[in-house]
């Protein structure tokens, strides 16, 4: 990228999707073959320009504890009506949909689909950074998008209702969400949109899914992709084992001492007892937990469970399947980002694919200074916004999906029948700003 302050994967091969340069243009039916390098080159300008750091967030570690502590109480405020639906498997997951008084939002307006981070949940302030914005109608400078967050098993209140929780590697419940989405809105375009934890989730199952993929395009924000890698460096240096690792390990502690009382109905079964061991653990570090839970309890079987947390890093880790995306993928990593510092900037060298890494930003900061004494936003919101609008509205899209249909109440696709899903009672008004009591935010 220009002036050497972030970088793109020189990829400059044609590739099958189709992109109208302009909407008028594309009412006459005229649209244009080019390289996705060359569409990101004309449509977010942003991405190309220089990050200049808040001065006093000068470095990857402060800009990553801002992101941890900083008050956001009071910006970007989202209000979510909820939906929640049961799994095949009986578990439940919330869906937490952007409420919008607009009452002339067509049936094709894009979706984004939001999927948080390690511990996180639609009131994340990275997550409204971008969805206050998005969802904004056109006369107040938004995309005047819909949006919907996908909330993991027991995360941002919702309930753990089967032995399962989630983790990096499990992308069956972002499978049978979409079900439900593209089921209530099926003229919709669905943009994927995720950060961390989630962006591992999101691009293993965009990989996975290839040409049937129900996301017209994807993009990723600090995703860790080599979790073998990534845990390795993170664990070697004092602060990273001391102040980053043990933050999420305590974190997802925490967040299992909600439910361990749902998991643990039944005293003998293997995530029980994985539970109530893990709730036990003294000063707890990320891969101290996925030893001792995730690689039991972080997904279904077949392959869970594992021998190890490693082999459940080496099975989850998202930058070996990257030469199997096909769809328009962005994927935006810092490279002073303490908990992420192997970043696959070759993409595997696929043509659907560009990699752009900033020099600043730490892990889901990227703030630079804003109006007033000490104030900050982040840089990133702007181009991902403009990919959201290119990809959203200038992509001719020509992959088809798998029909949809129902089995015994649940709403499931050809070739996935195992998988399933169905809207359930609850739900309600969400505050997006109020974060969970007990837990660190920006994880």
């Amino acid at each position: 990228m220009t002036n050497g302050n972030n970088k793109l994967n020189n990829n400059n091969r044609y590739w099958g999707l189709v992109f109208a340069f302009d909407r008028a243009q594309e009412h006459n039916n005229q649209s244009s073959d080019i390289s996705l390098r060359d569409f990101v080159t004309r449509r977010c300008p942003s991405l190309f320009s220089q990050f200049y750091p808040a001065w006093w967030l000068s470095n990857g570690h402060l800009q990553t504890l801002y992101c941890v502590l900083g008050d956001f109480s009071k910006r970007d405020a989202v209000v979510y009506k909820r939906t929640y639906i049961r799994l095949r498997d009986g578990g439940t997951l919330g869906l937490d949909f952007v409420a919008t008084e607009n009452s002339t939002i067509q049936s094709d307006t894009p979706i984004i689909v939001v999927m948080h981070g390690l511990t996180g949940g639609s009131y994340e302030s990275y997550v409204r950074a971008i969805l206050a914005p998005a969802c904004s109608s056109v006369q107040q400078g938004g995309l005047g998008y819909r949006a919907v967050v996908i909330n993991f098993r027991g995360c941002a209140g919702v309930p753990i209702t089967s032995p399962q929780l989630y983790s990096a590697g499990h992308t069956d419940d972002l499978r049978q969400a979409l079900f439900y989405i593209s089921h209530r809105y099926p003229k919709a375009p669905l943009l994927g949109l995720s950060f961390s934890l989630g962006a591992n989730v999101m691009t293993r199952y965009v990989a996975e899914e290839g040409e049937h993929c129900r996301l017209r395009s994807a993009c990723v924000l600090a995703c860790p992709w080599n979790l073998t890698a990534n845990t390795t460096k993170l664990l070697s240096t004092y602060i990273g084992r001391h102040i980053y690792s043990q933050g999420m390990g305590r974190n997802l502690v925490n967040l299992l001492k909600r439910h361990v009382a749902s998991l643990a109905q039944n005293a003998e079964h293997p995530v029980a007892k994985a539970a109530i061991a893990t709730v036990k653990l003294d000063k707890p570090t990320v891969d101290s937990f996925d030893e001792s839970f995730t690689r039991i309890a972080g997904g279904s079987s077949p392959p869970w469970p594992f021998d190890s947390a490693y082999d459940y890093y080496e099975y989850a880790s998202s930058h070996k399947v990257l030469g199997d995306v096909r769809i328009p993928f962005l994927a935006i990593n810092a490279a002073d980002d303490p908990v992420v510092q192997d970043v696959p900037m070759d993409a595997s060298g696929n043509e659907w694919i560009v990699m752009a890494l900033t020099p600043n930003g730490g892990h889901l900061g990227w703030f630079e200074a804003d109006e007033g004494w000490g104030q900050v936003r982040r840089w990133i919101r702007q181009p991902v916004m403009e990919w959201l609008r290119a990809t959203g509205e200038d992509l001719v899209s020509t992959h088809d999906h798998r029909p949809l249909y129902e089995i015994d109440g649940f709403l499931t696709e050809a070739e996935s029948e195992k998988l399933g899903c169905k809207e359930i009672d609850g739900g309600g008004l969400i505050i997006g700003t109020q974060g969970q009591s007990g837990m660190l935010a920006g994880l």
